[in-house]
């Protein structure tokens, strides 16, 4: 029989404690098993979407846990869901599957709820080698996580707690009695798919399945006969005896990120990943879950491997960039280039934009070096709004949705009022604010459509905030796009995007060499080129700097960052003291 979802997938029969589960398994049998367990009120069709897509390079198997989809359910329901005999379905699964060999545990939820009990119970030890997590915590660490913040409780540890009590209300719910399961039958059974798709952003499709009622109202026994035996008594030998990757959503209406701290304790060598996502990651963002679960499999199947640059311990922040799409324009150079090798080093994947070709390629291939799974460089001119949506359309395509934009292409414009032309007018707000308004409608709408959040990071200026009687055309421009990421931040900030303007200031790129200046002849023009570009050179403040702090207001969803000293100055004395800001503007540089 077809799976919905995973046509082509073989599937059979596996009997264990007087119940039969329903597994599917798809790729070659020869290769590494990855076993998904799926969650509550799901089914095994949760994980089509990256079941398929692991399938190219594993053996995927994916079983209905018992009362779900079309596995049967036990009898009597009361006491049929124990931890201890999830743990038999799954050895029951893996001896058929995977007889001899160790299987790469995923579990989503619930999923991983369990999971978490194969991976840390002495009778499973030799048959996981590796166990990633997503949005399903170890009762057992939680209720040590629980009892260390009630012993000792402090302003902040309470708060954590009352916060994941807020976020647990279903929990309350479903150890009621009948009730869940009158509602699942019923009203709410009719009604989640659509709750899913408006809240989740989730697709219906082929999920949920048509066995949704009676498998939300089965499997209210997985809490019913688990959660508070185990917050009331863990176990304290819940040690992980597999490498453990945890993903955590970092919009997850129903577990608090903190929820996991001090993990590493319970899960030595814990490689811990952070995705602007929701709860139900396997359905939207199964490319990303795809690449990570890959990389790291990969990583312990291979014989005396390292692991993988990304995963690395002492990388600046791979826990909140490893494996996500950030495209960077301007990218050839400066501080566009430092930023791509900055979110390269933190394991992102990169797409690096300019008009200059060869520029970007160079960028791509030293990303990959520097530690970018993977980094591509594409040729396009942001002041071209069709050019931006043939980019925007291939990126989606090939190499998927932006997670993180950074608009950084853009021009120097010097020269009074009356010298600059309405030429020269439109080619500055080309590139700096229409780039801006391109990258920030194609790919930022990209974002919200997908439902899962990003970031988008805007190169304004100082300038932005500094008036000059040599930059009304530059300066209005970075004005412009600063006061553009502040509107687009308010629309966007329900959608989990956020929106940031950098401010650099004098920053030594060749922005300067490149810089026109407005009524002076060419020689003249290149003279004072020069003449700026010593000036910034003798200022010498690196491009990395820049970058480091485009990373860390995305990782702080920070609204407008002044980067270097003077950018902070003057943005200090825009509020405190315009007037001496505009005394200042009046100064004719000596150029």
């Amino acid at each position: 029989m077809a799976v919905a979802g995973l046509e082509g997938a073989r599937e059979r029969r596996v009997r264990t404690g007087g119940i039969e589960l329903c597994v599917a398994e798809l790729g070659d049998a020869a290769r590494p098993t990855v076993v998904l367990v799926h969650g509550y009120p799901d089914s095994k069709e949760v994980w089509a979407r990256v079941a398929i897509r692991l399938a190219e390079r594993f053996h995927v198997v994916l079983y209905d846990v018992r009362g779900h989809g079309r596995s049967t359910a036990p009898k009597p329901l009361r006491g049929g869901f124990t931890l201890e005999k999830l743990t038999d379905d799954f050895l029951a699964v893996v001896d058929a599957v995977s007889p001899g060999r160790p299987v790469h545990l995923v579990g989503h939820d619930w999923g991983s709820v369990q999971a978490w009990e194969f991976v840390t119970v002495t009778r499973t030890e030799g048959r996981i080698a590796s166990f990633t997590s997503l949005s399903g915590p170890s009762l057992d660490h939680f209720g040590h996580w629980i009892k260390r913040r009630m012993a000792r409780p402090t302003p902040r540890g309470v708060g954590r707690l009352l916060g994941q009590g807020a976020k647990s209300w279903y929990v309350y719910l479903l150890h009621t009695p009948v009730l869940p399961e009158l509602a699942w039958r019923g009203p709410l059974g009719k009604r989640w798919p659509k709750l899913l798709e408006r809240v989740e952003k989730v697709s219906d499709g082929d999920y949920p399945t048509p066995s949704l009622p009676s498998d939300a109202a089965h499997g209210a026994w997985l809490y019913r006969d688990n959660v508070r035996a185990r917050l009331r008594r863990p176990r304290s030998d819940a040690y992980a005896h597999a490498p453990v990757q945890l993903i955590v959503p970092t919009g997850d209406a129903f577990l608090s990120e903190h929820l996991y701290d001090g993990l590493e304790v319970w899960a030595p060598g814990l490689v811990r990943r952070t995705l602007p996502a929701r709860h139900w990651v396997p359905r939207t963002r199964p490319d990303q879950l795809a690449a990570w679960i890959t990389e790291f499999v990969t990583a312990h199947e291979e014989r005396g491997a390292r692991v993988p640059a990304p995963l690395a311990a002492g990388k600046p922040y791979a826990d909140r960039f490893g494996g996500q799409l950030v495209l960077v324009t301007g990218a050839a150079g400066g501080i566009g280039r430092a930023t791509a090798f900055a979110f390269a080093e933190a394991g992102a994947r990169v797409v690096a934009v300019d008009r200059d070709a060869e520029g970007a390629a160079r960028t791509a291939e030293l990303a990959r070096l520097i530690g970018a799974p993977d980094a591509w460089g594409e040729v396009a001119d942001v002041s071209d709004e069709r050019a931006m949506e043939k980019l925007a359309e291939k990126v989606a395509a090939e190499y998927g949705i932006v997670d993180v934009l950074v608009n950084n292409a853009g021009i120097g414009m010097s020269g009074s009022f009356f010298e600059t032309t309405t030429e020269d007018w439109k080619k500055v707000l080309d590139v700096n604010l229409w780039g801006v308004i391109h990258g920030c409608r194609v790919f930022g709408r990209q974002m919200a459509e997908r439902g899962q959040g990003g970031h988008i990071v805007n190169t304004a200026s100082a300038a932005a905030f500094q008036p000059s009687r040599v930059l009304p055309a530059y300066s209005t421009s970075k004005a412009a796009v600063l006061m553009l990421s502040e509107c687009l931040r308010a629309e966007l900030a329900g959608q989990g995007i956020g929106v940031t303007a950098i401010c650099p200031g004098i920053v030594n790129t060749n922005i300067t060499a490149t810089a026109h200046f407005a009524g002076v002849s060419q020689d003249e023009e290149k003279r004072r080129q020069k003449r700026a570009a010593r000036l910034y050179g003798l200022r010498n403040y690196p491009p990395e700097k820049v970058a480091d702090a485009i990373l860390r207001a995305v990782v702080n969803n920070r609204a407008v960052v002044p980067v270097t000293p003077e950018a902070r100055g003057a943005r200090l004395l825009s509020r405190l003291a315009p007037r001496g800001l505009r005394a200042l503007a009046r100064l004719n540089p000596p150029l």
